[in-house]
């Protein structure tokens, strides 16, 4: 399958967050205690959301018809979860595909993709975080290749930190 990467705008933003709050509901079903607070988000999730649209670092995955099938948000630096660092390192978040696109490899594909583009850009690492009380997510990153290498505790979770070596 092939993806297309398609910047958000800040006009888009009911739409990234209705996206948050269809991937909380779903993780809620499989008693999942994460993401839940996109549900009814708080003011500094809206403004992150914001942030990272104005500094353009939000992205719709669509497919070759260009329907949307998914978002994400990829960072240079990302100082909240890991601090300040010396290798040139890319940063995913809020990876989220829609439902109608689960279990046909497409996270794969998206994280693939990513890689792909990072290393050809001269990146070392990619990294990323996932709740530590999402087992089923964190083995996934682990399958794709990411190794635990910390932890971040914020005020509403956490998190697991994975990274990649780029070779």
């Amino acid at each position: 399958m092939n993806i297309q990467f398609s910047q958000i705008e800040i006009t888009e933003k009911k739409i990234v967050l209705d996206l948050f709050k269809e991937a909380a509901l779903k993780i809620e079903k499989m008693n999942i205690d994460h993401w839940q607070y996109w549900k009814n988000p708080p003011k500094e999730k809206i403004e992150w959301i914001q942030e990272g649209i104005k500094n353009k670092e939000f992205y719709f995955i669509k497919n070759t018809d260009s329907t949307t099938i998914g978002m994400v948000r990829i960072l240079k630096e990302d100082l909240l979860y890991w601090g300040k660092q010396k290798e040139k390192s890319l940063y995913i978040h809020s990876l989220v595909v829609k439902d109608n696109n689960e279990n046909k490899g497409i996270g794969k594909i998206i994280l693939e993709q990513i890689k792909n583009d990072a290393k050809n850009k001269g990146y070392k690492y990619l990294r990323l975080d996932a709740d530590s009380k999402n087992s089923k997510l964190c083995y996934y990153y682990e399958k794709q290749g990411f190794e635990k290498v910390g932890i971040k505790e914020l005020p509403l979770s956490i998190n697991n930190l994975y990274q990649k070596e780029l070779k």
